[in-house]
């Protein structure tokens, strides 16, 4: 058997990962930290970088950097400092970064991820604080930059190169934002730029214990992305180097639209950005006590609340996974199961028609006019029979565009369940007058024809008919001697 260029090979990854924070107001000023306001409006001397404006620290920004660390198993630093990266380009307004160097607020961490029901530890090198740049858009022609994100605080996670594929790349990535959904420390929206990051990626001969020459490619802000572009560009080091050239480090472009990357630039070196101490702020000095504040603010975690929902309520594990990666649908079900009692069934309308009318209409489960409560009741409804399955989804389906109680729905449309068996019988025997042949298909045994029949019954009550009594009363009937 040949062996594939690709088996030859093996391929090291890692995430540099920018997450805007969710606080307020920036960095170092007072301007406000929001997405979507005219150009340039908000700023000021200090974003702006004019000559003899000051920086304030956002302890905000500084308490949710050291949760997230926590958050991710990382050791919080004691003491951290702020350093200069010095670089030129148009979106820096100073000609340097405001970042941490040598000392960052967390060190190592890990985030687990699920590959093929196999779970993997990632390992984190970092998380360090620092400001956002400016915004760059290019015309044929000429160029703008937007300042409003310049200093809006942007936390980097650095991982270990311990990814082997653009599959597990995406999972950490998943994982990672189910995590920083979780803590509330960013909205996590991709389409805002909330979240981005740099892919660092090297292949080396199997076996071999030395990474290769990485490359880096700059700026991926969708998964989708990343998973292309990091899929191809490995794909590429390989045909390379199985041709016999080298690789070389640089900083590559991803194309999307055409699929491939491109050189931009030779990559640079730590030693290329000049960093030193920022003089115009002070250290951060951490205490033991501001550390356990934030502790005790910590979320329960997306895995520990799977594993939770599926002891305490008994669904199964691809229910869980569902309904918890969504803090706040976890949080919905969790008050819907708690009225009801009945766990599993909540879950399936939760995950069935409560997922499908949210897609359908691009509503947020935290904008829904369905309470967790109303959705409760209906569950009883239904457990009780007072209404039935295709009445409980008409229900639904009034409560999710208007609001309201279920009761109150079923009483004012009339779908209140027929569970009387004088009544119900009577319909069995008139779907039977009206289709003798299919009777008869029933009693030759032919189970389709006894659906059809059901399915008769249930039209000649208008949906109402208990559906479990329509079905014993239809095989009593025309059970062989009946």
């Amino acid at each position: 058997m040949t062996r594939s260029p690709a088996a030859a090979f093996q391929s090291d990854v890692g995430l540099e990962v920018h997450v805007q924070l969710k606080t307020a107001s920036k960095i170092w000023c007072g301007c406000p930290n929001r997405y979507g306001s005219p150009a340039n409006s908000d700023v000021c001397p200090v974003c702006l970088g004019y000559p003899g404006s000051l920086p304030v620290m956002n302890r905000h920004a500084v308490e949710l950097t050291v949760k997230t660390g926590l958050m991710l198993g990382c050791e919080i630093n004691r003491y951290s400092k702020w350093d200069r990266k010095n670089y030129f380009y148009p979106d820096m307004p100073k000609n340097y970064q405001i970042s941490q160097y040598d000392l960052p607020l967390c060190i190592g961490g890990a985030v687990e991820i699920d590959i093929g029901g196999q779970r993997k530890r990632v390992g984190l090198t970092r998380i360090h604080l620092e400001e956002d740049v400016g915004k760059n858009t290019h015309y044929e022609g000429r160029s703008s930059v937007d300042f409003n994100r310049a200093g809006t605080p942007l936390m980097e996670i650095v991982t270990e190169p311990d990814m082997g594929s653009a599959d597990e790349a995406l999972a950490f990535l998943l994982a990672l934002k189910e995590i920083l959904a979780y803590g509330a420390v960013s909205d996590c929206n991709l389409e805002e730029g909330n979240l981005r990051c740099d892919v660092n990626c090297s292949v080396r001969p199997a076996g071999d214990t030395a990474l290769g020459v990485k490359t880096e490619i700059k700026n991926m802000n969708t998964f989708k992305g990343v998973h292309r572009a990091l899929d191809h560009e490995l794909k590429r080091q390989i045909a390379e180097r199985t041709q016999g050239g080298a690789i070389v480090q640089e900083t590559r472009r991803w194309d999307d639209e055409m699929g491939v990357t491109s050189a931009m630039r030779t990559k640079e070196q730590a030693h290329d950005y000049r960093y030193f101490s920022e003089p115009d702020l002070l250290p951060v000095v951490l205490s033991k006590e501001s550390i356990d504040e934030i502790s005790s603010t910590l979320p329960e975690l997306p895995k520990a609340r799977r594993m939770r929902f599926e002891a305490e309520y008994g669904i199964p594990a691809y229910d869980a996974g569902v309904l918890v990666a969504d803090r706040a649908l976890a949080d919905y079900y969790e008050a819907a199961a708690a009225a009801s009692g009945n766990y599993k069934a909540v879950s399936n309308w939760v995950m069935g028609e409560m997922l499908r009318a949210l897609a359908e209409t691009g509503t947020e489960i935290t904008g829904c006019r369905v309470e967790p409560e109303a959705l409760a009741a209906l569950v009883r409804l239904v457990d009780e029979k007072a209404i039935n399955s295709t009445g409980a989804k008409e229900v639904f389906q009034e409560m999710f565009e208007r609001g309201g109680e279920p009761q109150g729905i079923v009483e004012a449309r009339g779908l209140a369940q027929v569970s009387d068996t004088g009544a119900i019988e009577a319909l069995v025997e008139q779907a039977i007058g009206e289709h003798p042949d299919s009777a008869q298909d029933v009693r030759n045994g032919k189970e389709k024809a006894l659906q059809h029949l059901m399915g008769q019954v249930m039209r000649l009550s208008r949906g109402k008919a208990n559906p479990q009594l329509v079905l014993e009363l239809l095989r009593e009937r025309l059970s062989p001697g009946a």
